[in-house]
C-alpha cells in the first residue's frame, strides 16, 4: 500500500509540473514538456498498475480545468490520458465512463477542443465495450499485421536530407530504426495484441504468465491462427450493437480457455502484466533525388493496391481472351477501325464463325474521370484562405468514402525551412502528376509531419560566428509551436537535443528492445498530431535579362530572397539595423494585389531604392495572422501610392496577395528560395509571385473553359474543387486562439 501511495504521489507530482509549464510560471519547466511526459508514460512500462493510477490522476485535473475554465490544460491532459488508456494493462468501467463523461461535456467548447473531444469520445464509446480495442487497432494498422487485401495500410517514411541533417544524426535514426525493426518480428507484435486483447478484458481472472509462454513455445503459423482469431473476436464486438463488455469478455474467455487448456490448473495465478507497445514501423531514408518522394509513394501503392500506377489514363476493356494475352497487349497502340476481326482488311467474312475484339486499350472518358473528381472533393480543404485573419487548420468534419481502403502514407520530414521548401516542391511535383492521372487521385492518404533540427554549419558558412537563432531558420515549427504549446513541448525542444543525443556514445548495457527518446517521441507524435495546419504554397514565375531564356516556374514555402546583383553584401533583413553609407541601392519597381481581410481587390504600385527584397509567407512578430505575403524592403518608398508600414530602421512592411518585381536598370536579381542556397536563380529581370493554384482545379478549369467558352466565370466542378495548393503538417490540437 506504501508502494502505491507513493508511486501516485511522484504521478501526481510529475502532472502538476506539467501544468505548470503549460501556465509559463517556470520557463525550465516549460522547455520539458516532452520529458515530463515521457517520464510519465514510462512508469507504464514499470508497473503494470500505474495505468489506473495515470488515468485517475489525469480524469481528475481535466474535470478541474473545465470547471476553472483552464482550456489550455485540456489538449494537452487529454492527449496524455488516451496514451495511458492506450497502454494500461487494464482500465475499470468506472473510469472509462468517466473519461466518456468528460469528453462528451467538451463538445460545448469552440474548436479545437469540440473536435478532439468528438474523436475520443468515439473511441471510448468502442472502448468501453472492447477493452483493448484502441492498442489492438493501433499494432495492427502500424505493424501492417493483417493479410486482407481490403485491409487499411499504413507506412512511415523518414526524409533525412544529408545535405542538412548531419552525418551522425542520420546514423543515429538510422541505427534506432534498425535496432527496433530487428527486436519487433510480425509474430512478437501477434502475441502483443493477442496478451494485451485478453488481459485487458479478463483482467486478472487470467493468467498472462501462462499465456506468454504458450504463445513462445507455438510456431509462428500457430501464433497466427490464434492472432486472427482474437482479431475476430474484437472486431465482431465493435461492430455488434446491443451488446456489451460482458459479451465480449466471454468470448475473450473461451478463447483464453482454448489457448491455455489445461495446463493453467499447475500454475498459479499472476498479476497485470506490463505489454509493451512496439514503435511504428520507420523506413529512413536520404532524400537525395528530387523525385524520391513520388518513388516512394509509387511503390506504396503498389504494394498495397496491386496496380501500375505508370499507365497514363488508360484501362482494359472486358475482352473474352485469356488473361496472359490480355497481360501480354496492355500496352499497345491505339485501335482506329471497329476491333472487330471481319471488318479488317484482307480478312475473309466466312473466317470469322463470331465476332471478338482485338487486345486493344480503351481510354478513360471525360464523364468517368469527372465522377472520380467528385468523390474526392471532400477529401481536400475548400477554397482560397489568401487574405482571411485565420490560417485553416484541423480535419474536415467529412469523412471520406471507404477510408479503410486506402493506404496512409505518414511522411516525417527532419530538419528546418530549406527542408520544408523540399517538401512544397516535391509534394506540387506529386499533385501535377496525379492531376495528369484523375482516375488515380487521391489513392492514397498523405500526412505530414516535422520535426524540426537545425542544420550544420560549414567552415565557410558566413553564419558560422553568429549561427542564427531557431525562430530564423525553422520559422514554420516557430509558429506552429506559438499557435500549439503542446508541439513546442514535445517536438520543438527536439530541435537542438536530436544533434546533442546523436553524438553520444550509445550505451552499451542498453536493451535492445527498449525505445530511444527520440524513437519514442516520434511515435507519440504520429499517434496523437492528427490535427493538420496548412500552408498556403506560392509559386514564382521568373524571367531572365536574357530574353532567349524561357521563363522559369519554381514553388517556394517560407521565403524569397531576392538581391541585386553587384551591391554590397548588405542584407535584407525583416530585423531592424542601422543605415550605412556604403549601401549602394538600386531602382525596382513593385506591382502588387493588397491583403485584405475582406478579401476584396485592391492593386497597388511603388518605386523604392533598395538592396533588393526579402518576402515571407509567415509574419515576424506579428499579432495578426494573415495568409499573405509580407514583403520586406529596407528602404522607405517615394511612391504617392505608398500603402507600406514602416517598421523602425527604415524596415518597410507591405502586406499583399500576390506580388510583381522588376528592376529598373540594368542590373538583375539573384534570387533564393526557402534559405537553400542550392535553389538559387541568378540575372532575373523580373518575377511574379502568388498563390500556388491546386494542380487538379487548374485542369479542371482550363478544361471547362475549353468546352464551353467560359474566360471570365468559374463553372464546372473547378467552382467545388479547391483552388490553393496547401501543405497540412500535422500537429497535436491545430490552432488553438489565445
Amino acid at each position: 500500500m506504501e508502494h502505491s501511495e507513493a508511486e501516485a504521489d511522484m504521478i501526481h507530482q510529475k502532472v502538476r509540473a506539467i501544468l505548470r509549464g503549460l501556465d509559463g510560471q517556470h520557463p525550465a519547466l516549460q522547455s520539458d514538456h516532452g520529458m515530463l511526459r515521457w517520464t510519465l508514460h514510462k512508469s507504464l512500462d514499470r508497473n503494470s498498475a500505474s495505468g489506473s493510477v495515470i488515468v485517475g490522476i489525469l480524469i481528475k485535473e481535466l474535470e478541474k480545468a473545465e470547471r476553472t475554465d483552464n482550456l489550455h490544460y485540456i489538449i494537452p491532459l487529454l492527449h496524455t490520458l488516451m496514451y495511458a488508456i492506450t497502454k494500461a494493462a487494464y482500465i475499470s468501467d468506472e473510469l472509462y465512463e468517466r473519461v466518456y463523461v468528460f469528453c462528451k461535456k467538451i463538445l460545448t467548447l469552440p474548436k479545437p477542443y469540440c473536435t478532439i473531444g468528438l474523436d475520443y469520445a468515439n473511441r471510448l464509446k468502442t472502448e468501453k465495450k472492447v477493452p483493448g480495442f484502441s492498442y489492438q487497432k493501433l499494432v495492427t494498422m502500424e505493424q501492417n499485421l493483417r493479410r486482407d487485401a481490403l485491409q487499411h495500410q499504413d507506412k512511415v517514411l523518414l526524409f533525412l536530407d544529408p545535405n542538412i541533417i548531419s552525418e551522425a544524426v542520420c546514423n543515429t535514426l538510422l541505427r534506432e530504426t534498425q535496432a527496433t525493426q530487428i527486436s519487433q518480428t510480425p509474430v512478437k507484435c501477434m502475441s502483443y495484441v493477442i496478451t494485451n486483447s485478453i488481459q485487458a478484458a479478463l483482467g486478472k481472472d487470467c493468467n498472462i504468465q501462462l499465456l506468454q509462454q504458450v504463445l513462445k513455445d507455438q510456431t509462428p503459423e500457430e501464433v497466427e491462427l490464434w492472432f486472427q482469431e482474437v482479431l475476430s473476436a474484437v472486431e465482431h464486438s465493435s461492430r455488434e450493437n446491443g451488446i456489451g463488455r460482458q459479451k465480449h469478455c466471454q468470448r475473450l474467455q473461451e478463447i483464453y480457455g482454448k489457448m491455455v487448456g489445461s495446463s493453467e490448473e499447475d500454475v498459479p495465478v499472476s498479476k497485470l502484466q506490463v505489454i509493451p507497445c512496439p514503435s511504428p514501423d520507420i523506413t529512413v531514408h536520404l532524400w537525395t533525388d528530387e523525385d524520391q518522394l513520388w518513388k516512394e509513394l509509387v511503390l506504396l501503392t503498389k504494394e498495397t493496391q496491386n496496380t501500375d500506377v505508370e499507365v497514363d489514363s488508360f484501362r482494359i476493356p472486358d475482352l473474352t481472351m485469356d488473361e496472359e494475352s490480355t497481360e501480354q497487349n496492355r500496352i499497345s497502340v491505339w485501335s482506329n477501325d471497329s476491333g472487330i476481326e471481319r471488318d479488317l482488311p484482307g480478312v475473309e467474312e466466312k473466317e470469322s464463325t463470331k465476332l471478338q475484339r482485338k487486345p486493344c486499350i480503351k481510354k478513360k472518358g471525360p464523364d468517368l474521370d469527372s465522377a472520380v473528381l467528385l468523390q474526392n472533393l471532400t477529401k481536400a480543404p475548400k477554397g482560397s484562405r489568401i487574405g482571411t485573419l485565420q490560417r485553416l487548420s484541423g480535419q474536415s468534419t467529412e469523412v471520406p468514402a471507404e477510408p479503410e481502403k486506402l493506404p496512409t502514407a505518414r511522411i516525417i520530414i527532419l530538419g528546418d525551412d530549406r527542408a520544408l521548401g523540399k517538401l512544397a516542391k516535391a509534394y506540387y511535383s506529386y499533385r501535377k502528376r496525379e492531376a495528369r492521372r484523375p482516375h488515380r487521385t487521391l489513392k492514397a492518404n498523405l500526412q505530414f509531419y516535422c520535426i524540426p533540427v537545425r542544420g550544420e554549419l560549414t567552415d565557410s558558412s558566413p553564419d558560422k560566428v553568429n549561427p542564427p537563432t531557431m525562430d530564423e531558420v525553422c520559422e514554420i515549427s516557430t509558429y506552429l509551436g506559438l499557435v500549439d504549446p503542446w508541439y513546442e513541448g514535445n517536438i520543438n525542444t527536439l530541435c537542438d537535443m536530436i544533434p546533442k543525443l546523436s553524438v553520444m556514445p550509445p550505451c552499451p548495457t542498453s536493451d535492445a528492445t527498449s525505445d530511444p527518446f527520440i524513437l519514442d517521441v516520434t511515435s507519440y507524435y504520429l499517434r496523437f498530431g492528427i490535427q493538420p495546419v496548412y500552408f498556403q504554397i506560392y509559386s514564382v514565375k521568373i524571367f531572365y535579362r536574357d530574353t532567349s531564356l524561357e521563363p522559369g516556374e519554381d514553388v517556394f514555402l517560407t521565403e524569397l530572397k531576392a538581391e541585386l546583383q553587384d551591391c554590397p553584401s548588405c542584407k535584407v533583413s525583416t530585423l531592424p539595423r542601422k543605415k550605412t553609407a556604403t549601401d549602394a541601392r538600386g531602382g525596382i519597381q513593385i506591382h502588387y494585389k493588397k491583403a485584405l481581410a475582406s478579401n476584396r481587390e485592391k492593386e497597388g504600385s511603388l518605386v523604392l531604392r533598395t538592396s533588393g527584397a526579402v518576402i515571407k509567407t509567415i509574419p515576424h512578430n506579428e499579432a495578426k495572422d494573415l495568409v499573405c505575403l509580407n514583403v520586406y524592403t529596407d528602404e522607405v518608398t517615394r511612391s504617392s501610392q505608398c500603402s507600406t508600414r514602416h517598421a523602425p530602421g527604415n524596415i518597410s512592411v507591405l502586406r499583399a496577395c500576390s506580388v510583381q518585381m522588376r528592376s529598373l536598370e540594368i542590373r538583375t536579381f539573384t534570387l533564393q528560395l526557402d534559405k537553400d542556397s542550392r535553389r538559387v536563380y541568378s540575372n532575373v529581370a523580373r518575377f511574379e509571385v502568388s498563390p500556388c493554384q491546386e494542380p487538379g482545379y487548374s485542369l479542371q478549369k482550363m478544361k471547362t473553359q475549353r468546352a464551353h467558352g467560359e474566360r471570365n466565370e468559374v463553372g464546372g466542378l473547378s467552382r467545388y474543387m479547391s483552388k490553393s495548393l496547401l501543405l497540412p503538417i500535422n500537429t497535436f490540437a491545430g490552432i488553438i486562439q489565445g
